[in-house]
């Protein structure tokens, strides 16, 4: 059999894995108060996604409902042989009476879906009762966990929330629903989503985030067809989302495909999102005079020791990541910190049509700033590809993962771990976007740097 390679010679094997499967979206239904996964997939698919999304990669946990508390029917040869609806129906009900939930949805994983496992009849089943219980086909050979997100939103959107919308014309002027980072896939997700929604309540809208500990939970998501409008922050992710919304409930959606950090980029997106919804844009601009002067004020007292230590500081960069903090953090370095951008590699596998607006959003960075951006999953061809790059006489800083530890090191550079997996980060509530993000960014940057140097 031919083995078929792309431009980089990159096989259709994947070293250093930078994601889950689709199944992996279970850490989606954690990521939601209230929400409760339930596997129907082979021993180990549940723990594995846990593994590596969860706990290395910032040490996240697994909150109320993830790690060892997803339940799982843990499907084996029996399942194979003579199917797992049995099995399935069993875990639901004893589901159903151990945890208590908001919400709970079933993802039916590769065994499931290839021997043809009825799982929405099994469901439909609760679902009559009146539990509050969806199902959602996530086979992992469906593609990634980023994939599976939006399999689970719009497997809650029609299963669930629509059941709730007497009125789906009506819409509540100001109230927008976001859709932007993967949860547990990015690793600071939940500091993220916190500013965000900061941020945009601070411009005078009601937002309803969806995901982590500043959303209301389930009780949020019956409101999602009544906001105003959709908001997209990401370059792909989210969109198929929106779209789906917009078809199913006529509700428009708004698309900025870079992450906001600091007060350039911050600052534009507001006045972006204001003038699009069509609200008085007075409350936005005084939040943005009190936040440019708290972030400048601190600006200030960094240029000290930016005076003093620029000639040993690093110059250039590579970014690799996934393509929403890829782009957000190219924008960022360019226009913020004037670094020069060197290799920009995303790792997210994303779908084909989105890759041509991506990497024309590099050749825009600045005015004056352009560069390309490479797709490429597979670690050793990103090794390959940063030694193989120009960085100049001064060490670089390369903004990756773990994996790009030992290419920094012989690169003799700094390593600022950005995305998963990210093992040698500790993370609670940090945050990397808007205002206060970008301050931590800054932190974290030139105290690697200096380090490194010591």
């Amino acid at each position: 059999m031919a083995v078929t390679k792309n431009e980089h010679g990159q096989t259709n094997s994947i070293n250093q894995v930078r994601y889950g499967c689709a199944v992996g979206a279970l850490y989606s239904v954690v990521s939601i108060p209230g929400a409760v996964p339930i596997g129907h997939c082979g021993p180990g698919c549940m723990d594995k996604q846990y593994t590596s999304l969860a706990f290395y990669n910032g040490f996240q946990g697994s909150g109320y409902s993830g790690g060892s508390v997803s339940p799982s029917v843990n499907a084996g040869e029996k399942e194979v042989v003579f199917g797992g609806e049995k099995r399935l129906d069993e875990l639901i009900k004893s589901t159903l009476k151990i945890i208590e939930g908001d919400l709970f949805v079933v993802l039916n994983g590769c065994i499931g879906e290839l021997v043809g496992d009825d799982v929405g009849a099994v469901v439909s089943k609760y679902q009559k009762q009146g539990v509050p219980i969806v199902y959602a086909e996530t086979g992992g050979f469906k593609g990634n966990n980023f994939v599976g997100h939006e399999i689970i939103t719009t497997a809650i959107i029609d299963q669930y929330v629509d059941k709730f919308t007497l009125n789906k014309d009506h819409r509540e002027k100001g109230l927008i629903n976001v859709w932007s980072e993967l949860p547990y896939q990015n690793t600071f997700w939940r500091g993220d989503l916190s500013e965000l929604k900061r941020i945009l309540e601070g411009a005078g809208f009601r937002v309803n985030i969806l995901f982590g500990g500043k959303s209301a939970g389930v009780e949020e998501w019956k409101t999602i067809p009544h906001a105003q409008f959709n908001l997209v922050v990401s370059p792909w992710l989210g969109l198929k989302t929106a779209k789906h919304l917009e078809q199913k409930y006529n509700q428009p959606y708004l698309h900025i495909p870079v992450l906001p950090i600091g007060a350039q980029q911050t600052a534009a997106f507001i006045r972006q999102v204001v003038e699009y919804a069509g609200i008085d844009p007075a409350t936005a601009e005084s939040f943005i005079e009190q936040e440019e002067k708290e972030y400048y004020y601190y600006l200030e007292h960094f240029n000290d020791f930016y005076a003093e230590y620029w000639w040993g500081l690093p110059a250039t960069y590579a970014v690799v990541g996934d393509s929403t903090y890829n782009l957000a953090l190219n924008k960022f370095l360019v226009n913020q910190l004037g670094l020069i951008p060197r290799r920009q590699i995303i790792t997210d596998n994303t779908p084909e049509k989105y890759r041509e607006a991506i990497a024309q959003e590099y050749q825009k960075l600045a005015h004056d700033v352009a560069t390309t951006v490479d797709f490429v999953e597979d670690g050793y061809i990103v090794g390959k590809l940063l030694r193989e790059t120009d960085f100049g006489h001064k060490p670089p800083i390369i903004f990756g993962t773990t994996w790009e530890r030992d290419t920094a090191k012989a690169l003799k550079g700094n390593i600022v771990e950005v995305g998963f997996p990210a093992s040698y980060e500790v993370v609670l509530n940090k945050s990397y976007i808007g205002y206060r993000g970008a301050l931590q960014l800054i932190e974290k940057i030139f105290t690697v740097a200096i380090s490194a140097s010591a």
